[in-house]
């Protein structure tokens, strides 16, 4: 099967060469593309004098306008199966084959690379991790389903998956909201356990999930994509 691993990059100067590197080394058998977000700060010069296989976008779109970007590409080139990897080093590629694994067999449409499943390696910060535990039981009451890593960006997706994304991708909180969107168009999402990595260097775009009103307006997505939205058979 033909695997690309998207990895999307806003101002990952300090990162994002040495991700391409372990990615390459480790897992040679696989293509990688890196959208880079109109960055502001070097990283378009590293990866051009570096010669890493990118995407430069012209205008800053955020992680969700990112990350549909590699999908298309991913489309328009006829990969079968799709890898989102963050730019910030946080998401190890000795995991990869695992979260491929469940997609490649057929038994799921999306999988999620977890690390609350055997809570090993980077656990994150106490309040990321109650957000994220509010998130899960919110996704679990509007749809049934129990998801425990509602915001890793470590997720891979077949043929279908990425095609469905490449036409309709959330914006605002892509993590939480393409996994009920998924899952109320009748596709199958899990999880499997990785461990993953503290940020190498650089500074989170989402330091506002501490804040009450980031959590408010994701919930308040998640629900109305719930209301929108009716359990039906799987799109193609």
């Amino acid at each position: 099967m033909k695997v690309l691993v998207i990895i999307p990059c806003y101002n990952e100067s300090e990162n994002i060469l040495a991700v391409v590197q372990r990615l390459t080394t480790l897992c040679p058998q696989v293509d990688y593309l890196v959208v880079n977000d109109c960055s502001s700060d070097n990283t378009l010069s590293i990866l051009r004098e570096h010669g890493i296989h990118h995407l430069n976008l012209p205008l800053n779109l955020g992680i969700g306008g990112g990350v549909q970007s590699g999908y298309l590409y991913a489309m328009e080139h006829d990969y079968d199966i799709t890898v989102q990897m963050d730019g910030d080093g946080q998401h190890d590629p000795h995991f990869l084959q695992q979260v491929i694994a469940p997609v490649a067999e057929g038994k799921l449409d999306m999988c999620i690379g977890s690390r609350f499943i055997e809570k090993k390696g980077f656990q994150t910060s106490l309040m990321r991790r109650m957000g994220i535990r509010f998130l899960s039981g919110l996704i679990h009451l509007l749809t049934g389903e129990r998801i425990l890593d509602v915001t890793s960006g470590y997720r891979a997706c077949n043929r279908q998956m990425t095609a469905y994304f490449a036409r309709d991708y959330a914006q605002d909180y892509p993590e939480p909201e393409a996994i009920i969107t998924a899952l109320c168009n009748g596709f199958a999402v899990g999880e499997v356990a990785v461990e993953m990595e503290e940020r190498q260097g650089g500074v989170s775009s989402i330091r506002a999930f501490k804040s009450i009103s980031y959590m408010a307006k994701v919930s308040l997505a998640l629900v109305i994509h719930r209301l929108g939205a009716r359990r039906k058979g799987k799109r193609t």
